[in-house]
């Protein structure tokens, strides 16, 4: 599984109806609204480095109010949680 973090700035007008529309797509399995040099975090998880690039390139790049993106690749989890049971499909 391929964990990525997207820091996301977007128009100030649209945050919610973005972050809802990030919320209902599959590979992404939290959106976080949050302070500082960004508006969204959305976390993805995905099977393939494949998918994560059709989605940060082809889904994401359309959304109206997206203006810009930093897509931080996970290399490892630590966690106390099984998220590979959690995600599995």
């Amino acid at each position: 599984m391929v964990t990525a973090i997207v820091l996301i700035n977007v128009a100030r007008d649209r945050i919610n109806d973005i972050a809802d529309e990030l919320a209902g797509m599959t590979s992404i399995s939290e959106v976080f609204s949050v302070s500082g040099n960004y508006d969204l975090i959305a976390i993805v998880r995905v099977v393939h480095n494949d998918d994560l690039a059709e989605l940060v390139t082809n889904h994401l790049l359309k959304i109206e109010g997206i203006e810009k993106t930093n897509t931080l690749l996970a290399f490892k989890a630590y966690s106390r949680h099984d998220l590979e049971a959690m995600f599995s499909v």
